[in-house]
């Protein structure tokens, strides 16, 4: 794995030397832009908006528009706004991994320690593993500040990306009525819960959306003729809530896909 950026994380005065890794990788699959004329490749160009002609890479650079004005930023102004940041991970605080709203989770990284840095590491790790909180702190990744968890992941340090609160939406933009639900119906719903509670494994849930399109792409490359299968709509055979309920909880139970 290529690393996607290097520094430190700062716990106290202890500064861990570390590399970080993506956790994750895509499973869609990769599909090009053709034109349905030809079949031929779409391909994008960055392109002058003065002169028509295409840029290379090595010549574009970023700026802010500052009353009507251009104010071109290199690397180095980047890292001197933040230079603490742009290179280490400051723990500021820990927290109970309960407490934090799933709705802030971003992508998590991989921590590989850097030379000189192993047995900080591993300290940090068993410490995490001891306590049983996470790390709270923020860098700077691609020019701008992430906030973020330290937590542990087997046996490496895994840095979850979270976002800012001003990121998430509020809820009072929704419209969600006001209905108190009957005291049978909720205790009904609980024994379904109940009924569905397994340990949670996601080994055992498969993207087989994209092991289907890809059997499609197969059988269409062969030509073989492919037959849209129909889409089987269970419809309730009552509105009653109660009746629906009881009837879920009659229902044999399904695997995860």
């Amino acid at each position: 794995m290529r690393s996607i950026w290097t520094g430190a994380i700062g716990f106290g005065l202890v500064n861990i030397p570390i590399k970080l890794f993506s956790a994750i990788e895509d499973s869609d699959l990769a599909l090009d832009m053709l034109d349905a004329k030809d079949h031929a490749n779409i391909k994008f160009k960055r392109v002058n908006a003065a002169t028509g002609k295409e840029v290379a890479w090595e010549n574009i650079v970023k700026a802010y528009s500052l009353d009507g004005n251009y104010v071109v930023l290199d690397d180095k102004d980047f890292e001197q706004a933040m230079p603490e940041k742009t290179k280490t991970i400051e723990i500021s605080s820990f927290s109970d991994q309960k407490e934090i709203d799933s709705a802030l989770y971003e992508n998590p990284y991989y921590a590989e320690p850097g030379k000189g840095g192993e047995r900080a590491y591993k300290l940090f790790h068993a410490a995490l593993e001891k306590s049983g909180k996470v790390g709270v702190g923020s860098f700077v990744l691609r020019n701008k500040e992430r906030l973020c968890l330290v937590k542990t992941s087997g046996k490496a340090l895994l840095i979850q990306r979270i976002r800012f609160s001003q990121e998430i939406r509020s809820v009072a933009d929704l419209d969600i009525p006001s209905v108190t639900p009957k005291p049978a119906e909720l205790k009904m719903a609980l024994s379904l819960i109940d009924q569905l509670t397994e340990k949670f494994d996601i080994t055992a849930w498969k993207d087989t959306y994209s092991d289907k399109l890809m059997k499609l792409i197969k059988a269409k490359a062969k030509g073989k003729k492919i037959t849209q299968p129909a889409m089987k709509v269970v419809h309730s055979k009552t509105k009653d809530l109660m009746e629906q309920l009881q009837a879920s909880l009659n229902t044999k139970r399904k695997k995860a896909s």
